[in-house]
């Protein structure tokens, strides 16, 4: 039987996202990846070289899900508000997202981050995006795209980035993310200009 390299490349991916997300870089253990994924912990060393790596393979998987789940194109930057709900649904279906970031977060005190320059580069190309429908009158132009995008982003993952703080603001509305999505949308259609 032929070795199924990228299924296992995907289970160990699946299995250090959770494992991360709870133990962080430097928690993590390469044997409970490996159990976790039903494979032997030697494909780790093999496929991604080290635990970093693999931290850094699972960042860049994470990021590659959110920019397909969220996509933000030239023809339709105008409408933020779609924007941010589909952000929104990437963290709620992806809750350990974020969790990854801030222990990235926690680390890179120095030094270059994982995939740096196309993560740069796609921000850059949804900064455009942002910019061109400002200059087509889709958006207000008194924020530079920059912000806009980045006030953007975290208002829609700030829900799961501190969920306590939703839960002490909101209450009972804490377990309701259908709401919070709207309410979410309905802030960010307020940045677009009215007809």
């Amino acid at each position: 039987m032929a070795w199924d390299t990228d299924r296992t490349k995907r289970l160990l991916l699946e299995a250090a996202v959770h494992e991360f997300a709870e133990r962080g870089p430097d928690g993590a253990r390469v044997a409970a990846i490996a159990t976790r994924a039903g494979v032997n912990k030697e494909r780790i060393y093999q496929y991604f070289g080290d635990k970093q790596g693999l931290f850094e393979a699972v960042l860049t998987d994470q990021l590659a899900q959110l920019a397909a789940a969220s996509p933000l194109h030239p023809d339709a930057a105008g409408d933020l508000a779609e924007y941010a709900g589909h952000v929104f649904d990437f963290h709620h279906t992806h809750p350990q997202f974020l969790r990854l970031l801030h222990w990235e977060g926690l680390q890179s005190h120095a030094g270059a981050l994982p995939a740096e320059s196309a993560r740069a580069a796609h921000y850059a190309e949804k900064v455009r995006a942002l910019a061109a429908a400002q200059r087509a009158g889709a958006l207000p132009d008194d924020v530079p795209a920059g912000y806009l995008l980045y006030a953007v982003a975290a208002l829609a993952a700030w829900w799961f980035a501190a969920p306590q703080v939703v839960r002490m603001i909101l209450g009972a509305d804490v377990d309701r993310p259908d709401s919070q999505r709207a309410a979410l949308v309905a802030l960010v259609r307020r940045l677009e200009p009215r007809p």
